[in-house]
């Protein structure tokens, strides 16, 4: 692709922007904002990585995850802005489910240890829990706000806080599996996954091309699965007193 051909398909960006202020959805600034870090941190990554994969060394590929989890649970707590300690529950939550899923991987021998496939496996599963990690907090939120009365009735008949609240807990977790859930009823029909996509035009037999996208979809419903059920489990425990009483 040259570059011209880039700042020209750059210049779709501007129809976000007209639809947010035609509509007054007052987004423009963050349409703006995230484009421009897009462009920036693409660009530094890239050189990064490059250096990364080069060096082919356990503590950067370690270091190079951690920061991944880390950007991923402070941009996820944004949506649950408002629950205490929010940010460390989420990062918890995204490092719990990614470590398990890495694990498991590695240990059946689907990938190696090695940052060429550890960080781009890394990046996809992080960054899906990231996304349903911030559906489930901010779920989990407004349900709390708005079953107020609900539970309270439920602490008067002398339920604790985890029986009064099991009911929204139950809703924010599946609120927060559901797109990876619905993504997975559309692949290959609506959905043509990039990665299997590209290892096909790489010259990749079709056949393995889609064994290793089989092999990413599953781990992203893992990885979704143990993030959503940890941070709600976590976050929900920050609405009440130690006596179980609602905050």
């Amino acid at each position: 692709m040259s570059v011209l051909s880039l700042i020209l398909s750059s210049s779709l960006v501007l129809v976000s922007i007209f639809i947010s202020y035609y509509q007054k959805l007052g987004v423009e600034k963050e349409v703006i904002i995230g484009s421009v870090r897009a462009v920036v941190q693409l660009t530094i990554v890239g050189y990064i990585l490059h250096y990364i994969f080069s060096a082919n060394n356990i503590l950067f590929t370690l270091a190079m995850v951690i920061v991944m989890i880390i950007v991923a649970g402070n941009n996820a707590a944004k949506r649950g802005k408002g629950i205490p300690y929010v940010f460390y529950f989420i990062t918890i939550s995204i490092a719990f489910g990614a470590a398990i899923t890495l694990t498991a991987l590695i240990l059946f021998g689907s990938i190696h240890f090695k940052p060429q496939e550890v960080i781009p496996v890394s990046g996809m599963i992080i960054g899906n829990a990231m996304v349903s990690s911030g559906l489930t907090v901010s779920r989990l939120k407004d349900e709390m706000k708005n079953r107020r009365h609900e539970i309270e009735t439920y602490l008067s008949l002398g339920a604790n806080s985890r029986q009064a609240s099991q009911k929204i807990l139950k809703t924010a977790i599946k609120t927060g599996m559901m797109p990876t859930i619905d993504s997975m009823k559309t692949l290959g029909i609506v959905q043509l996954p990039g990665m299997m996509t590209g290892l096909i035009l790489g010259g990749v037999d079709p056949v393995n091309a889609v064994k290793y996208q089989m092999m990413v979809t599953f781990m992203m419903t893992s990885t979704t699965a143990i993030a959503c059920f940890t941070v709600a489990l976590l976050s929900y425990t920050r609405f009440f007193t130690r006596n179980h009483q609602l905050i």
